[in-house]
């Protein structure tokens, strides 16, 4: 198709010609370069021979091709701010959002050792990019989490991963199949484990209507709620404060049904398991009996005959080394366990107080049967198969509300109190993601405790804070930033002054303090005074 005459007299380098694609659109007239000649037999030699183009004739003016740079070819491929110049326009982004993603990356290392370990890099990448962007923007559905992780520099810790919506789903899909694949990372945590530590298990209910989950069933808060849900048990280590392990059962299934299978299949064989009355240790003798490390410590019900029978109510002592008025007794029973009991007066008192108020409001009091019950107010007695000190076993119950804290962050803070995903695979898998998140969390948390940023400010504040502390892309290394360089990108001193106590930016040397007072006069070398007295000069006649 022959070229427009005003397309051709439009100028342009020399020793180029204009070349007409013929479709419609920016790019229509290509500029290319006569990169040779060539001689062919019948016709008016030398022949040019067209090469590659450099440029299009655009709005009457030529315009060069946009040359990519080395970061576009391998690098991100999205980005909001992008850096541009003279010569062209570049995709990769000139900065990215650095404080977040580098606290998050900052406690995570080992767990993304062992998922490359377990599923290989490609997996890893994709479950380490996730986790990291459902903890900095809680709640975030999965067609934008591609776009967060864009924006961070999650993207350059974690390059090339896959994470688009529908990558996502197959991702959930093929996590929740690798039965296998889960059991060997659990196994690999539990490792970290050592006998002596004391792991927590409970349960929390997760909302799912799903019709085509079996997952999802009604459980016995559907009355309440109205809706179906799924069961979620975890088991928290509380010497690390972390989660070690998750599993999904029906919603419709009760704690102690679950107990066994729990135990078995998240390879929990060693350490002391500190749980609640709904998991029974009957329910886990076969366990113990196969892996002679794993230990329990339940508490057992206020009414059970084995307190009366053992004397566990008289001759107790005062529990040294904890706040508070507790008294304690310990014995070994017939069949080789242990019963602790501890009685906490504060918490009699108010248990009795409650008592008595019911009592004069439905005007049903009997002294004989609040005697009976005086005993028991502010009662907790625990069974367990191992000889403990008291202390520590008061203490290891005291520290389950470490579980409570993290299934409150679990629904609040990271919003997986609902499910996104409809098939029993799909959920076991984000599941699985959750719980990396919900790890990560846990240590993000232990981390900031050791400092003094939530005494003005909630968890949440605190990593929006650090999210708008933004570096340039090229200055990407291993190497931890300084406060003083010029990476940063309008970046408060407030948020710097997080990120130096955080210890993700190395602060400016301080200067020398000043001497305070007088300075010292300069010495001045002075003759000698003779001492004594000065003698007499005779003088001669």
């Amino acid at each position: 198709m022959a070229v427009p005459e005003y397309i051709r007299k439009v100028e342009r380098p020399v020793n180029t010609i204009v070349d007409d694609n013929g479709r419609d659109g920016p790019n229509r007239y290509a500029v290319r370069v006569r990169s040779s000649v060539r001689y062919v037999k019948g016709k008016k030699n030398p022949q040019p021979k067209n090469g590659k183009v450099i440029g299009h004739i655009v709005d009457g003016r030529y315009v060069p091709v946009q040359r990519k740079s080395e970061n576009d070819r391998g690098g991100v491929k999205e980005s909001t701010l992008c850096c541009s110049g003279s010569n062209g326009h570049n995709k990769t982004p000139f900065a990215l959002s650095y404080g977040s993603s580098a606290f998050v990356k900052s406690v995570s290392s080992d767990l993304f050792s062992d998922l490359i370990d377990v599923f290989g890099a490609e997996i890893a990448y994709n479950i380490m990019a996730v986790a990291s962007v459902q903890i900095i923007k809680p709640g975030i559905c999965s067609s934008r989490i591609s776009m967060f992780y864009h924006r961070s520099f999650i993207s350059l810790y974690y390059p090339g991963a896959h994470i688009s919506i529908n990558s996502l789903t197959k991702m959930y899909e093929e996590l929740g199949m690798d039965f296998k694949g889960k059991a060997l990372f659990f196994k690999k945590r539990m490792e970290a484990v050592a006998k002596e530590h004391h792991i927590a298990i409970d349960g929390t209910l997760i909302q799912d209507n799903s019709s085509v989950n079996s997952l999802s069933q009604y459980s016995y808060k559907s009355r309440v709620k109205g809706c179906k849900d799924i069961s979620l048990l975890y088991a928290y280590d509380i010497e690390l404060h972390e989660p070690i392990c998750a599993e999904a059962f029906p919603g419709n299934s009760i704690d102690a049904s679950s107990y066994k299978a729990f135990i078995h299949d998240n390879n929990i064989n060693k350490g002391i398991i500190v749980a609640d009355k709904g998991f029974p240790p009957s329910k886990i003798e076969s366990e113990r009996a196969i892996h002679p490390e794993l230990h329990f410590m339940t508490p057992i019900k206020r009414n059970d005959s084995r307190i009366k029978n053992n004397n566990l109510l008289s001759d107790m002592k005062i529990l040294k080394g904890v706040d508070g008025g507790i008294l304690y007794n310990c014995k070994q029973i017939k069949g080789g366990s242990f019963l602790y009991a501890f009685k906490d007066t504060r918490k009699g008192a108010a248990e009795c107080r409650d008592y008595l108020y019911r009592a004069s409001k439905n005007n049903n009091f009997e002294y004989d049967k609040y005697e009976r019950k005086n005993d028991l107010f502010g009662l907790i007695v625990f069974e367990s198969d191992i000889q403990l000190d008291p202390l520590v076993v008061y203490q290891s119950y005291a520290d389950r509300w470490l579980l409570e804290m993290m299934f409150r962050q679990f629904k609040h803070f990271e919003c997986f109190d609902t499910t996104k995903v409809q098939s029993d695979f799909a959920f076991m898998g984000k599941e699985f993601v959750n719980l990396i998140s919900t790890i990560i969390t846990s240590r993000l948390l232990k981390a900031v405790s050791k400092t003094n940023l939530l005494d003005k400010m909630s968890f949440g504040d605190l990593i929006d804070d650090l999210g708008t502390a933004w570096r340039l892309t090229d200055s990407f290394n291993s190497e931890k930033p300084q406060s003083s360089d010029d990476k940063w990108v309008h970046t408060l001193d407030c948020v710097m002054d997080e990120l130096e106590k955080l210890d993700l930016s190395i602060p400016d040397p301080k200067p020398e303090p000043k001497k305070r007072g007088r300075k010292p006069k300069p010495k001045v070398n002075k003759p000698k005074r003779p001492r004594g007295r000065p003698k007499k000069i005779l003088s001669t006649p």
